[in-house]
């Protein structure tokens, strides 16, 4: 093992051992690594200079070129990887950034992202468990579970970069693997959590390593027999239509958007379409969509860690026609009248939060959709 892997895989070790979420490095910094939503820096290590980081990019790269070249055609095996491994630097080069994961035995499965900034690379790596947390864990409210019995129809996961949506759409997978007969097919740029075929088939495909993007990926894996689809990321109108369609034609949908709230979500599913098709798109969400889940990890004051803060919209009849109307404003007022249905407000369990003592009252005031609604909530 070379001194950068020894170096890279201390940084790892001392930020599973600190419950890290991410390890940020960076020339001229020290290691830094996130801890209960706050970066510090780990404690006697030197500063991260470019030389190291390119090395440590060179040992992913070889280690997901060795993964992922199974080719026994090559009359030259080492020809090959080396020509994969070149390619895979060109990319990166010419693309200035890229995401990958990777596994360490013994200590985690991990999704990095390389990017490049002033003339050298950088990298965030954020660290994700070998064993996909069980929806208990999760903290979510026990009726987002129900979403997992559904046969068809479009369900989304939004929040913001780092609140946990690749968690829980995760965890929602293993519970339909673990209860039905069905083809699961996920589609991820990377994949983040591995799932074991158990009563259902998985198949699980890489953006940039199986196929070469989320729309083509999506249009194929409508030829592939799913029951279920779930997509990683909604992220460009193509993606958007093609997974609205595969909703519409029988299939279950999971995707997440980085959005905060119910009603901003389909504004953007809405807005991301072209002027000419968002008639024709606003009719068809209305009939697919089936529920959201809004979700913001928050520092805890009451103990060391992190605690999710949840909004859940299920999809009824005076939803889908406002929906079908265009007016989302209206939606937020449904929802706040549809808790006997299993339905919240973010702001309703933020200051549900703050009441047990377990939030800062100023974190849930930054965190808040309506401020004053919050405060309406909040216990005097």
């Amino acid at each position: 093992m070379s001194n950068a892997d020894e170096l890279f895989n201390g940084y790892l070790k001392h930020s599973h051992a600190h419950k890290a979420t991410d390890l940020h490095l960076c020339a001229g910094s020290k290691p830094l690594i996130r801890v209960n939503g706050k970066l510090v820096a780990i404690p006697e290590a030197d500063n991260v200079m470019p030389p190291l980081i390119n090395e440590i990019i060179n040992h992913l790269l070889k280690k997901r070129t060795n993964e992922n070249n199974f080719s026994s055609d090559d009359t030259n095996p080492d020809d090959a990887d080396n020509k994969l491994f070149e390619s895979k630097w060109n990319t990166l080069n010419q693309n200035g950034v890229m995401d990958l994961s990777f596994s360490i035995p013994g200590l985690g499965r991990f999704r990095a992202n390389i990017y490049s900034q002033r003339g050298s690379f950088a990298m965030a790596i954020r660290m994700l468990p070998f064993n996909i947390p069980s929806f208990s864990e999760l903290g979510l409210p026990p009726t987002v579970e129900s979403f997992t019995a559904k046969t068809k129809g479009l369900f989304l996961v939004t929040g913001a970069t780092g609140s946990g949506k690749s968690t829980t759409l995760a965890s929602l997978i293993d519970l339909i693997n673990a209860r039905y007969n069905y083809h699961i097919i996920t589609i991820e740029d990377p994949i983040e959590y591995l799932h074991r075929h158990n009563k259902s088939l998985m198949t699980q495909r890489e953006i940039g390593e199986d196929t070469n993007s989320f729309a083509s990926a999506l249009r194929s894996a409508l030829r592939e027999d799913p029951d279920v689809i779930m997509v990683g990321e909604m992220r460009d109108p193509e993606t958007i239509s093609i997974a609205i369609t595969a909703a519409e034609t029988g299939h279950l949908v999971l995707s997440t958007l980085h959005t905060i709230g119910a009603a901003k979500s389909i504004d953007r599913i809405i807005d991301g379409i072209p002027q000419s098709q968002q008639t024709q798109v606003r009719s068809q969400l209305a009939t697919v969509l089936e529920g959201i889940v809004s979700q913001q990890l928050i520092p805890r004051i009451d103990q060391p860690g992190i605690v999710l803060a949840s909004e859940v919209m299920f999809v009824n009849t005076a939803i889908r026609n406002l929906i079908r109307e265009g007016k989302h404003y209206q939606i937020n007022s449904i929802m706040q009248t549809g808790q006997t249905q299993g339905m919240q407000l973010m702001d309703m369990d933020l200051a549900k939060l703050v009441n047990a003592g377990i939030i800062d009252k100023d974190e849930a005031m930054l965190r808040a959709s309506d401020q004053q609604l919050l405060m309406q909530f909040i216990k005097k």
